[in-house]
Order: C-alpha cells, then sequence, then structure tokens
C-alpha cells in the first residue's frame, strides 16, 4: 500500500478523537483511524451521561466533588481546567445542534450520579447519552475517516513521532503525519469482566511502554458496580449509575440494602466504595447482590431508561418489577500515558494523547461518575489548540525499516490471552494483595517469553505496568485496594 503523509493523524473515534476532528480546520489533511467500525468505541457505550458545571458557581463544587472522589490524588490545576472548560465545551456542543434531553419547555434536563453533590449531568436518548454525541460528532466530523486500521507501532526516532504502522484492512502499511493525536481509550479487554468495547485491548499503551514513554497512575483501574455479567462476552451489560441517581437500590437475596454497612451513603458511595462493598459482601456472605427498581412506574422508567428497558427485554428480564443480577466489572483507566495539560507528552514531539487513553491527572485514585465523556472533550479542544497554535519546525523523515506487520499473531495467542483476562481479574481487580499481585507479574512474566505475536506483547506490556504500579502502592488508595493478608 502507498505511505501517506497527513498534517495530522487521531487515532481512535470515539467522542475525544471526533472532538478534536471537529476542532481541526477543513484545509488540514487530517485522518482519524479506528480499529474496527467507528461506533465500536466506548463513547457508544456510555449510558448515563456528561457532566457540565452548571454555571460559575458550581465550578468550584463540582473540583470538590471530583477532588473528593479521586481521593485528592487528582492534579488540581488539571481538574480545574475540566470543569472551567466545561461552561465552554458545552454551550459549543449544544450551539452545533447537540439536543440533550430537555422537558416540554425546552429546558435541558439534568441527573444525579454518585458522589456528585448537585444534578449537573446532560443526558441524551435517556440512557444512550454515548451513542448520541458518538452520532453527532460523526455526522460534524469533516475529515477522513478510515476503519479497520489496527496500529501495531509509533514511529518514534530521536524524541520526534513521525507517524505509524498499522494493518489497514489487514494491509501492514504506513502512515506519516506531522502530529498524532493518541485517542484509543483504555485498557478494558485486558480484564474476564468488562463493559468496554472488544477494540479497547491497551495496544497504544505497550508500545508507549516498549518506547520509553511513561504510564503513570496504573495501579488506579475503576470498576463499575452494577453489570450483568450473565453473558458468554468480554463486554458485560453495564447498568448505568444513572438508576441510583434516580434511586434504584442495591439489596441481597433477601431484600436487605447492604451498602450501608460499607459507607452511610450507601448505593451513592463513590465506585470504588460501592464495588467493594458487593464483591466483599457476596464473598462473605455467599448471597447474590440485585439492582432493584420496583419502586419505579413502569411507564416512567421505560421512558427515562429505554435503552436498559429493550436490552434486557430481549434477554427475558422486565423491568422495572424484576430485580437484575449484578457484579462489579473493570469499567475505567483512571491511569494511561503521562501528558500535560495540553496533551503533549514529555520530551516527544508531535505526539499528543486525550481521552481515557490520557493521564491528565484529573482523575486522581477514582474517577467521578460521568467526567469522561467531559474529559474528552475538554482535553481534546485543549490539544487542537495547543497543535494549532505552536511554531512549525521543519524536519526530515527518517526511514523506518522494522516492520512487525507479519507477526501480530501467533498461533496460541488466544490461549494465553484468555488466561490473562482471568489473572488480571483474580489477582489486578478490585480487592489485591501483595501475594497475589507477585503472582500474577510472575506469570505475566512467563508468558512474554513465550511464542507470542505483537499484539499479545503489548497487552502483557501494559499489564505489566499495572501490576508494577500496583506493587509500589502499598497503601489502598481509591481504586487501588491492598488486603493484609
Amino acid at each position: 500500500m502507498i505511505d501517506e503523509k497527513y498534517d495530522v493523524l487521531i487515532i481512535g473515534a470515539g467522542i475525544s478523537g471526533l472532538y478534536a476532528a471537529m476542532n481541526l480546520p477543513e484545509d488540514k489533511k487530517v485522518l482519524v483511524v479506528c480499529k474496527d467500525v467507528p461506533w465500536e468505541c466506548n463513547t457508544f457505550y456510555a449510558q448515563g451521561g456528561m457532566v457540565t458545571a452548571l454555571n460559575d458557581a458550581d465550578v468550584p463544587v463540582h473540583i470538590e466533588d471530583t477532588l473528593a472522589a479521586g481521593a485528592y490524588h487528582n492534579d488540581k490545576e488539571a481538574v480545574e481546567i475540566l470543569s472551567r472548560t466545561s461552561l465552554e465545551t458545552t454551550a459549543d456542543i449544544i450551539d452545533k445542534g447537540m439536543a440533550f434531553d430537555s422537558n416540554a419547555e425546552g429546558k435541558i434536563l439534568y441527573t444525579k450520579e454518585a458522589a456528585h453533590s448537585v444534578e449537573r449531568i446532560v443526558h441524551a436518548g435517556g440512557d444512550a447519552t454515548g451513542r448520541y454525541m458518538h452520532y453527532f460528532m460523526m455526522v460534524q466530523n469533516k475529515h477522513q475517516l478510515q476503519k479497520n486500521t489496527l496500529v501495531y507501532d509509533l514511529l518514534i526516532e530521536d524524541g520526534r513521532c513521525y507517524g505509524v504502522k498499522a494493518t489497514v484492512n489487514y494491509e501492514p502499511t504506513t502512515i506519516y503525519a506531522d502530529d498524532v493525536i493518541i485517542a484509543s481509550g483504555g485498557i478494558g479487554s485486558l480484564y474476564a469482566y468488562n463493559t468496554n468495547s472488544r477494540t479497547v485491548s491497551a495496544d497504544i499503551h505497550g508500545i508507549c511502554v516498549e518506547k520509553g514513554i511513561e504510564l503513570a497512575d496504573m495501579e488506579f483501574m475503576q470498576f463499575h458496580p452494577t453489570v450483568f455479567v450473565d453473558t458468554p462476552y468480554a463486554r458485560k451489560l453495564l447498568l448505568t449509575e444513572a438508576l441510583r441517581g434516580e434511586g434504584a437500590h442495591i439489596v441481597d437475596d433477601e431484600g436487605r440494602r447492604f451498602l450501608f454497612d460499607y459507607d452511610d451513603r450507601g448505593e451513592l458511595a463513590s465506585r470504588d466504595i460501592v464495588s467493594r462493598g458487593i464483591f466483599d459482601y457476596k464473598r462473605k456472605t455467599g448471597k447474590q447482590a440485585y439492582l432493584d427498581f420496583s419502586m419505579f412506574e413502569a411507564e416512567w422508567f421505560e421512558h427515562r431508561f429505554p435503552n436498559i428497558t429493550r436490552t434486557f427485554a430481549a434477554i427475558g428480564y422486565h423491568f422495572p418489577q424484576d430485580k437484575a443480577p449484578i457484579s462489579p466489572a473493570f469499567h475505567y483507566a483512571n491511569g494511561g500515558i503521562k501528558c500535560d495539560i495540553n496533551g503533549c507528552i514529555p520530551g516527544m514531539e508531535g505526539l499528543y494523547v486525550i481521552g481515557e487513553a490520557a493521564r491528565t491527572g484529573v482523575h486522581g485514585a477514582n474517577r467521578l461518575a460521568s467526567n469522561s465523556l467531559l474529559e474528552g472533550v475538554v482535553f481534546a479542544k485543549r490539544a487542537t489548540n495547543h497543535l494549532l497554535h505552536k511554531e512549525k519546525k521543519a524536519f526530515q523523515t527518517p526511514a523506518f525499516e522494522k516492520d512487525y506487520g507479519n507477526i501480530l499473531h501467533k498461533e496460541n495467542d488466544k490461549i494465553y490471552k484468555q488466561r490473562l483476562r482471568q489473572i488480571m481479574w483474580d489477582d489486578i481487580g478490585i480487592i489485591r494483595t501483595t501475594k497475589g499481585l507477585h503472582e500474577a507479574k510472575n506469570l505475566i512474566y512467563d508468558m512474554k517469553n513465550k511464542e507470542i505475536g505483537r499484539l499479545l506483547q503489548l497487552r502483557l506490556n501494559t499489564a505489566s505496568a499495572i501490576v508494577d504500579a500496583a506493587l509500589a502502592r502499598k497503601e489502598s488508595l481509591g481504586s487501588h485496594y491492598i488486603e493484609n493478608e
């Protein structure tokens, strides 16, 4: 295939990648690539909504809520930028035609989720915010979008990124660009139980490990407390936090709301506390946990949560009268590729990272519900603004000979991949022990020395970074919970 050269290459077509594209002028030669079809991304599956500060007075309150949820491990400047910029970006998205749910008078409806002080979350299609925003941004995108593009190497030399090597429709291809924006999402497919798109498998993080680009806060992996896991697929069915925000209860087999044993806020404690509470209670008592919607009126429930109603009706549940069995599942990577508040990667020219792939420091040790869509938008705007206004330096593109295109997969990769996903869930999951982490480290090391393909190698690089970060943090903090043996 012919090597192409672009002004900007965006890896990922979720909310951060598409909003970055929306903020780049049409006279720039821009290519947005995604691994599969564009809607196979985490944005598409986001249900609850997007946080926005309500007004200037709400900014400090939103900042405090975010810091408290993040166990004050956040970068305060990044949190201030997130909240303050939301006033501008939300208005911009609405001005461009995004229709959030509103009442009969046309006033936008806000909902509340766990650990928020006030109702400040906008939503669309009831519980289909992600897919509505994704569709809106796909329509707004004026640049070339290329699917079936799997990036397996970053072209880096002497502190500059020149592009990527990828398979395009399974053909090895080199794509050159003056600037590359990583918007590839998190690491969900590393875990046996997760709510993520199947494409989110930490490949780019693994390349960064190889290139000496720092990953930060990788011990802080967030688990969503209310997930229906009784399906054969790795991606489990999320039951949005907005359900609890609206008043749903978590109960055991006898209908007891046991979460008050763990926190005075019960179901509305932050996600790490609720996830641990469910995990611990099930482990200690052998009882099942359920999400109970019986307090809701049927017509209202179907209107507010049409997606969930339809999805679960297809597998035999009748909401709101039926309770749904739930378990925590991996949901969101608070850590990621280390960058500054403009998405720039330290010591690296021409390379940005935004969205869940990035570690801006905005989430700290635990993400506040629905801050992720907002983060994608705010830092996409900042990265593109920096990119468009920086001084342009002329450079010569070197030749990159090494290629892994023909060794992406090896025969036993699938077996090892499943083994890795179970190790991640058992030993680097909701409740960790030093012994379990050391065992996981050894098993990952052993797998790295097997006859494996390039993509599995990248997954294992990222898994190693997570286990090393978890071992380095001796005390529990936020979503990193170490149990004394």
